[in-house]
């Protein structure tokens, strides 16, 4: 059964969280000028912090002091998007926010991780239709997570949890845990009551200095 008419435009239905149809006039706009914005971003010469920094904040919908995003980036929206203060993000960062995304205060983000909110039908007739939804995501203060890390939609990270390198986060996973695999699984618990020992971390992390991943 095709969703109903209600009323709202597929802007709206995509908001809520809703099905809804990608190529609407309107969602093509913003499209459009995410596209043109995320093109100049990633062109930026690499000596000009300023510019890159204008037009990630013109991009995003919020963007906290001190965070760097290496280019390229890639985003579907871009203003769904809400990152806090002194955040990394390596190369290659793809955050499709259909529906928000929001990073909290201290996150690392390794290498090529992706951040993908959108959902298809298993309906077949529906994804023939075209029709689409999606479902936020949530990375709280202090996450890593390891460079090719795959979070999909509607999953929560909490507070200072290490994903490991490849991982993908189907589920939400709590505060203070380390996670690895396909479907990731937390392996243990993190901080000093846990013993934490550094060699056993995700390889090719995401932070900013040697071996970064």
């Amino acid at each position: 059964m095709m969703p109903d008419a209600d009323g709202r435009t597929m802007r709206e239905r995509m908001l809520a969280g809703d099905l809804y149809l990608a190529d609407d006039p309107e969602l093509a706009e913003h499209l459009m000028r995410a596209a043109e914005l995320t093109e100049a971003f990633n062109a930026t010469p690499a000596r000009d912090s300023g510019e890159r920094r204008r037009l990630l904040t013109e991009l995003l919908g919020s963007v906290g002091e001190g965070t760097e995003i290496r280019p390229p980036l890639h985003v579907d929206y871009g203003g769904h998007i809400r990152i806090g203060a002194r955040c990394f993000a390596n190369f290659g960062l793809v955050a499709l926010d259909v529906a928000p995304i929001t990073i909290g205060d201290d996150v690392q983000i390794g290498s090529y991780v992706q951040l993908l909110t959108p959902t298809h039908p298993v309906d077949p007739e529906l994804r023939r239709a075209r029709w689409e939804a999606a479902a936020p995501i949530t990375i709280g203060d202090n996450v890593w997570l390891g460079s090719g890390a795959i979070v999909l939609a509607g999953v929560t990270i909490g507070d200072n949890t290490v994903v490991g390198a490849g991982a993908v986060v189907t589920r939400d996973l709590p505060a203070n845990v380390v996670a690895v695999g396909n479907p990731a699984r937390v392996i243990r618990a993190t901080g000093p009551a846990a013993g934490s020992d550094p060699a056993a971390g995700p390889a090719a992390g995401p932070g900013p200095g040697p071996g970064a991943g």
